[in-house]
């Protein structure tokens, strides 16, 4: 059995408790509405908007390819990684033996180092299956953008229904998407863990720190939310 100390105990009550908060916000708070990915999700309204009223969707056909390529290429790295970390499992001797060698002095417990493992390789499996369930999701609004009546079709209401339906199926992919790439920050922050309780606080806030900046104060958010005539982007 696996003797945590309390620090440990703090340190992971702390990193679940700041990704639940960090979700709830984003999901269902206030500042959801505000963060980048809400407001790429009005853009992927408007993408099947402009979608329905084409006749010819080559271009559609295009974007929806790129993302299901970039879902599983998340998918794939996920499932790599899991097999990296699983083999820790199988030398844990010797990586215990590195940490003991370290000249900042750790001395980790097995079992405890095990537990580390084990819930690393949750954090990646979660990530694993948000990735694959969006790799499906995608496919699933592919398909209904390719039943959305053409452009020249009389009968407009059910155009606009099936660009509203693949819109809608089209933003839960890429919320699922999301989940898998956070899946993935808060992986790193985890890692913080094998160098002591206070460094995987340390993680843990720091990364919550780089992910808010990226919803809320990146250049990226200041393409859509800035007028284009005042905004400079910044230098490559």
């Amino acid at each position: 059995m696996a003797r945590i100390s309390l620090p440990d105990l703090a340190a992971l009550a702390f990193f679940a408790a700041v990704w639940a908060l960090y979700h709830v916000s984003l999901m269902r708070g206030w500042g959801g509405r505000r963060g980048l990915n809400r407001r790429m999700d009005d853009y992927r309204r408007i993408w099947m908007r402009e979608m329905a009223a084409r006749d010819q969707r080559m271009v559609d056909s295009s974007i929806m390819g790129s993302l299901q390529n970039g879902t599983a290429f998340f998918a794939s790295t996920s499932l790599i990684a899991l097999g990296g970390v699983a083999t820790l499992l199988r030398s844990g001797d010797e990586v215990l033996k590195a940490f003991s060698d370290m000249s900042i002095g750790l001395s980790p417990d097995r079992d405890l180092f095990e537990m580390k493992i084990v819930g690393l390789l949750a954090i990646l499996g979660y990530a694993f299956f948000k990735f694959a369930w969006s790799y499906r999701l995608f496919n699933y609004a592919a398909i209904l953008m390719g039943a959305t009546p053409p452009a020249r079709s009389a009968d407009e209401a059910e155009r606009s229904h099936g660009a509203q339906m693949a819109a809608r199926m089209n933003i839960v992919a890429g919320t699922h998407f999301t989940l898998g790439q956070r899946g993935f920050s808060f992986a790193i922050a985890w890692l913080g863990w094998f160098l002591g309780p206070w460094a995987f606080m340390a993680t843990t806030a720091g990364i919550v720190w780089v992910m808010w900046a990226r919803q809320f104060a990146s250049d990226a958010l200041a393409a859509l939310t800035a007028d284009v005539r005042d905004w400079n982007p910044p230098p490559s």
